[in-house]
């Protein structure tokens, strides 16, 4: 065997290590990409609904709702490379009740030129992001809407108090 012959198999060799370990990288980064999409896709987790909490309606919720502010939402609007659109909302809560917050649920919603909402997400906040809100503190809330489409109308953004309980 002559040497070029050695040196074209350690070539072709060299060129098939190359190639396998440049398929496995692009398997490695699909697989990481796709539970990236994944895990931005479902945003911030959250119980459908607060247990025991007081509702719009009833008397506590009236009375206590005023105390417990939310800043100006804020809203990111961002395209996927699934083709939809997602929102971003950022906000400031405000326990101005005097008594700690045990539980807080938030609705979110992008609306149209009418009002009319085109997406929205409720999601609970306290207990599962922080354990409770003391009295005269502040927490930042943050959720994503997603599944829009470039044609939906998007006029403004809007955070709602939906439920809360207040720590025995």
């Amino acid at each position: 065997m002559a040497a070029s012959d050695r040196r074209l198999e350690g070539t072709e060799s060299n060129r098939t290590l190359i190639i396998v370990v440049a398929i496995a990288a692009a398997v490695v980064i699909a697989v990481v990409f796709g539970v990236l999409m994944w895990a931005v896709s479902s945003g911030p987790t959250g119980e459908a609904a607060l247990q025991g909490a007081f509702r719009p309606g009833s008397p506590e919720f009236e009375k206590d709702k005023q105390n417990i502010v939310l800043d100006t939402p804020e809203g990111w609007e961002g395209k996927r490379a699934l083709g939809d659109l997602t929102m971003s909302l950022k906000t400031t809560v405000r326990n101005l009740t005097g008594k700690t917050l045990s539980g807080l649920e938030i609705k979110g919603s992008v609306v149209d030129y009418e009002g009319k909402p085109v997406k929205e997400k409720t999601l609970v906040f306290i207990p599962t992001k922080q354990p409770e809100l003391a009295a005269n503190k502040t927490m930042q809330v943050n959720m994503m809407l997603d599944g829009m489409k470039d044609t939906d109308p998007r006029a403004n953004i809007k955070m709602e108090v939906t439920g809360f309980k207040f720590k025995n």
